[in-house]
């Protein structure tokens, strides 16, 4: 860790560009968190230490693993609720036979030191994830970095924090963490200091960093690449959490230009609040459905409290991911029940598993030519069909206390929904049989997210009663780009012609046969787009629950005639829409 006291604050000024994944201003200075990676021995051992050595691995593990389970039992009732799922990946990493298990064999095998075969064991895993599609899973290289560290800040006898000793003088309130990166546990103390924002080298919108800070509503800026090396203790600092800004050392001008925005900001989230439970309704009249996007049960309490109009998509596979063992059928209902109930008869969309083929359930990895494309979503839920039917049979029961929908994802073919037809109906039958209860009016629908599906939805919208349009894979699979990969994610474009045409015509599509059409992806979240989707004809957007009150107020102050009008004309000519002849 960097003492303030040694490294004076640096003057030069800079500016760093991220991915904003927190919205807001934060104006304060740094405090450097320690570096992600620890310089750990490397030397060989006699063969009569082996014995020894493995049971200094041992002991780390174990200290580490008590520890997480201490924070989990004395988390503080405020707390963020996504804490405890992510300290409990950390906590199953650290016990994992993979870590432990394969580590030993690498001391018992290569007569390296405890450190140096744990950090090789750690990257092997680490680069096993990063090569993953699914972008959650790919991320959670991130929890086995974190995972390593701490077990060799305990071998190296140096504790397994890596916060900064923070003086009791301390304007915690106006400083900005600066790390490479922030583990969960790590986030528990920071969270309880309040600090003004987050800035890491590493991390995407579905990091620690970025979960908790929504969370906080605090502003954060993920994906610097090396920020930490660059500014120091005490350095002054700006955070533009929307437009992934950090300026280091700003000027006296720009200092004054970015408190203004600040207090600005400050206003605006205070009167959008005031209008939380006024109706979405255009200029024009026309009812707008602003639904949120939710990963875990409890996030259902806060899509109440901001006036919501339903939950579009709760992401069912984060029930499953980060544990030994499935959920089981009443695991499965107990959650469902509770989004259901929270919803108080508001539209509960819950997709079913969605999981990639370069990652199995039981944690066995296997081999795919392109993940991407092969064995995922409702193709490996049909594959696996007692998984499956655990799944719709904790749907089903969970139906009566609410309205609940069922969305498919990834669906291609007539032949997919039709086996997923036959599956709810075994599932139906045999809860009559058992005397299990389940709603009659169940509404199936589909996501839209391979362009074969946009191309051709007629004939899927007879069968189906409503779609929703996943525009992060429809835009990825469209362009041929994947959004994550640094060396073409610039040709990521949810502007481009053809990305609008597919959105376009199943909006058309679904007006023609009277079913509702929604967008679940990012688009639907940010603001900039949100005359632009209604001017495509959407009426339903789902989206992060912190992002529903600035849709909201773009909506009450658009005209959906005359943005259809402006959008129909350019579409007509293949042109790309210059989002500025849609503003008021």
């Amino acid at each position: 860790m960097r003492e303030s006291k040694d490294i004076p604050p640096s003057t030069a000024v800079m500016l760093m560009r991220g991915k904003g994944v927190a919205r807001g201003f934060a104006i304060g200075r740094a405090i450097i968190m320690g570096a992600a990676t620890l310089e750990v021995a490397h030397y060989r051992i006699a063969t009569e230490d082996i014995p020894q050595e493995c049971a200094r691995l041992d002991a780390a593990l174990e200290t580490v693993y008590n520890d997480l389970q201490h924070i989990i039992k004395n988390l503080p009732a405020d707390a963020p609720k996504e804490l405890t799922p992510l300290l409990n990946v950390h906590s199953l990493l650290v016990s994992d036979p993979m870590l432990s298990e394969q580590t030993r064999e690498i001391i018992a095998s290569r007569q390296y030191n405890a450190e140096w075969a744990l950090s090789t064991q750690g990257q092997l895993l680490a680069d096993q994830f990063s090569l993953m599609e699914d972008e959650y899973i790919r991320e959670r290289a991130a929890d086995v970095n974190q995972v390593i560290e701490r077990v060799l800040r305990v071998l190296s006898g140096m504790g397994s924090s890596l916060l900064p000793d923070m003086s009791p003088d301390l304007d915690i309130n106006s400083s900005i963490v600066v790390a490479h990166d922030i583990s969960p546990a790590d986030m528990i103390k920071l969270r309880g200091a309040r600090f003004a924002a987050f800035v890491t080298d590493l991390g995407g919108a579905t990091s620690h960093t970025a979960i908790v800070a929504r969370s906080m509503n605090v502003p954060a800026v993920v994906g610097m690449g090396n920020i930490r090396s660059l500014v120091r203790d005490k350095d002054m600092l700006i955070v533009d959490g929307e437009a992934g800004l950090v300026i280091v050392n700003p000027s006296p001008l720009i200092l004054s230009e970015y408190q203004q925005k600040q207090d600005a900001y400050i206003r605006e989230r205070a009167e959008l609040i005031i209008h939380k439970d006024e109706p979405a309704i255009t200029l024009d009249g026309k009812k707008i459905k602003l639904e949120a996007n939710i990963e875990l049960p409890h996030e259902a309490d806060e899509v109440m409290h901001l006036g919501a109009d339903g939950i579009g998509l709760f992401r069912s596979e984060f029930l499953f991911m980060g544990r030994e063992t499935l959920p089981d059928e009443e695991e499965q209902y107990e959650a469902y029940s509770y989004v259901l109930k929270t919803m108080q008869g508001k539209p509960v969309t819950i997709r079913t598993l969605d999981i990639g083929s370069d990652k199995t359930l039981d944690g066995e990895a296997t081999v795919a030519a392109n993940p991407a494309l092969g064995l995922r979503a409702i193709r490996y839920c049909l594959s696996r069909p007692e998984m499956f039917q655990t799944q719709l049979r904790a749907l089903l029961r969970a139906s009566v206390h609410g309205k609940l929908r069922i969305l498919i994802p990834m669906l291609s073919h007539m032949h997919e929904l039709h086996s997923v037809k036959q599956a709810i109906e075994f599932a139906k039958n045999q809860l009559a049989e058992e005397g299990h209860a389940y709603a009659d009016n169940i509404e199936l629908g589909a996501m839209v997210e391979i362009p074969a599906i946009a191309i051709a939805i007629e004939p899927f919208l007879k069968h189906l009663d409503f779609v929703s349009i996943g525009t992060n894979d429809l835009i990825q699979y469209t362009l041929a780009i994947d959004r994550v990969d640094n060396e073409v994610s610039d040709l990521y474009d949810p502007m481009h012609p053809a990305v609008l045409r597919l959105i376009s015509q199943t909006i058309q599509a679904g007006e023609r046969a009277g079913k509702e059409v929604a967008v679940c992806g990012e688009m639907a979240g940010e603001s900039r787009y949100t005359r632009l989707l209604l001017g495509l004809g959407l009426t339903e957007f789902s989206m992060h629950p912190q992002q529903l009150l600035d849709v909201k107020k773009i909506v009450r102050t658009s005209h959906t005639n005359a943005l259809r009008s402006k959008i129909a004309t350019a579409l007509n000519h293949a042109e790309y829409i210059d989002l500025g002849i849609l503003e008021v």
